[in-house]
């Protein structure tokens, strides 16, 4: 096995030519089909954030515990996570390869470091898109009874909920793998009316809301806390998990860079720009749910964002917005599972993973690792069964999936920190395959990502921190309060036995001058 240990990388080479002829000074061949603009790299970030599916399901989750004030969590896990999205920008005009974090994290830090990246990456992603999938139970029985197929009972917590969810879950799940298979050219045009179909949505829940302010925006600084939890630091610190669930995966154009057109100028463009369009509309959507809600009491935290559109707008409408995020869960787990099909793909490429060949074979016809996305689509309905037995316990792995992503985050910007202290990065002048300069911090960048760092690693302590109220509200099983740690551990000891032992790398660590 090769060496893990540190060192400078040599400049990354400027493109020779097309934007195959780049990645070949990488070491690897054009297989996947490049057809991706701008757009739809955007779109790529966007929808796996998808604010209109994330807010829609979590605005209660920060109400309950922080109040109308909690809003301040927004900007500042935004501020964070745009720091981080400036390292992954600039990273990614240099590394422009499908498996960004595993990528990025493993020419960074080296081939221990990169592994557990893109492990910890590809773990989150499975239970993410799973937990997307398992949001149409929340959406479909309310537009339409006839979506409730199992029992009568539409709560995702009772036995006939729990079931139906899984049906609709896994029927959602057959579709995006085979949407993923069909080749990236549709998944983009569908990723690509969706993203507008959400963005349309935003917009009018913006308005809808903000023409029915019941109160001022004044109301961000009420510190009025419904479950009257004593210390209001601490609440307001774990009404930020809001915010903190929300605003990942912004990195997702960097997944799909070898089958974006030029991507050292495009991704980091899209990065940034994914994030921060989603925090806009989001803080947005935010402060105009506050200022409309008919009360500011323990019924908008029971009943939180859908509650207060069905008090605006009323059934018709309230259904027709229904529908629209359906379609945001829709697209949100094909953008989910298409980044971890290239994820997986790319490590298996390198030989990191069981099965490698298998899994880095590309369908000549359509351009697309077709065994990554199907079995990640199996993956995902066998972690949606989970929820038929304890839909606490999914309730647990999707909010412990979170902590995963935060680190696997720190395992490209921590390793970054170091390589800047060497002098990275070295080629500042470079450019991309249109001749313009690539994206480059500059002298801030070691300001920026010692801040990513520190932002992370806090955030990573208070996502994992044991708290009852978030882990176990019900209070019927305790131990599910430590499920951050124990599931770090689980995830560590499996990642430690099915790192890859006694076989020779078969790319380079860093590309060749």
């Amino acid at each position: 096995m090769t060496s893990t240990a540190i060192t400078p990388p040599p400049v990354p080479p400027e493109p020779s030519g097309g934007d195959a002829d780049d990645l070949s000074e990488f070491g690897y061949d054009q297989q996947l089909h490049r057809s991706l603009g701008k757009f739809a790299s955007f779109a790529a970030g966007f929808s796996f954030v998808s604010i209109l599916t994330t807010i829609f399901q979590l605005f209660g989750l920060g109400f309950g515990f922080g109040g109308p004030a909690f809003f301040w969590t927004w900007p500042i896990v935004y501020a964070g996570q745009f720091l981080v999205a400036l390292c992954f920008a600039e990273i990614a005009a240099r590394y422009p390869i499908s498996g960004a974090i595993y990528q990025w994290s493993r020419r960074m830090g080296g081939e221990v470091i990169g592994w557990f990246g893109g492990w910890f990456m590809m773990i989150a992603q499975i239970v993410t898109a799973s937990a997307a999938a398992i949001a149409l139970q929340v959406v479909l029985p309310s537009v339409w009874s006839g979506f409730q197929i199992i029992g009568d009972d539409p709560t995702l917590t009772s036995t006939s909920g729990a079931a139906n969810a899984v049906l609709l879950g896994s029927i959602l799940l057959v579709i995006v793998t085979s949407i993923n298979c069909v080749g990236i050219s549709w998944m983009s045009r569908i990723n690509n009316i969706g993203v507008t179909c959400e963005l349309v949505g935003v917009v009018a829940v913006v308005l809808a809301l903000f023409t029915h302010a019941q109160r001022g925006p004044d109301v961000v600084f009420d510190t009025g806390v419904p479950g009257q939890q004593p210390g209001y630091i601490w609440a307001f610190i774990v009404s930020g998990l809001m915010a903190a669930y929300v605003m990942v995966g912004f990195g997702s154009a960097g997944e799909l860079a070898e089958e974006t057109r030029n991507p050292r100028r495009v991704a980091p463009r899209t990065i940034r720009l994914a994030l921060t369009v989603s925090a806009i509309g989001g803080g947005l959507m935010l402060l105009g749910a506050l200022m409309a809600a008919p009360t500011l009491d323990e019924q908008l935290a029971t009943g939180g964002l859908p509650y207060v559109l069905d008090s605006v707008l009323g059934s018709f409408w309230g259904k027709v917005l229904l529908c629209d995020v359906a379609v945001a869960i829709f697209i949100c787990t094909l953008a989910i599972q298409t980044a971890c099909s290239r994820l997986m793909f790319s490590m298996a490429r390198d030989g990191r993973l069981p099965f490698s060949k298998t899994l880095s074979h590309v369908n000549e016809r359509t351009g697309t690792p077709i065994a990554p996305a199907i079995l990640i689509g199996v993956l995902c309905i066998g972690i949606l069964l989970v929820n038929v037995g304890n839909s606490a316990i999914f309730a647990t792995l999707a909010s412990v999936c979170i902590i995963l992503i935060y680190l696997a985050y720190l395992a490209v910007t921590g390793p970054m920190l170091y390589r800047r202290f060497q002098g990275w990065p070295t080629d500042r002048a470079a450019v991309d395959a249109e001749g313009k300069k690539l994206f480059t911090m500059g002298w801030f960048g070691i300001v920026v990502n010692l801040l990513a760092v520190l932002y992370g690693t806090l955030m990573v302590i208070n996502l994992a921190w044991p708290r009852a109220e978030v882990f176990d509200p019900a209070g019927d099983m305790p131990i599910l309060r430590w499920a951050g740690p124990i599931c770090i551990a689980i995830t560590v000891l499996v990642g430690i036995a099915c790192f890859p032992r006694g076989k020779e790398h078969p790319k380079p660590v860093t590309s060749p001058v």
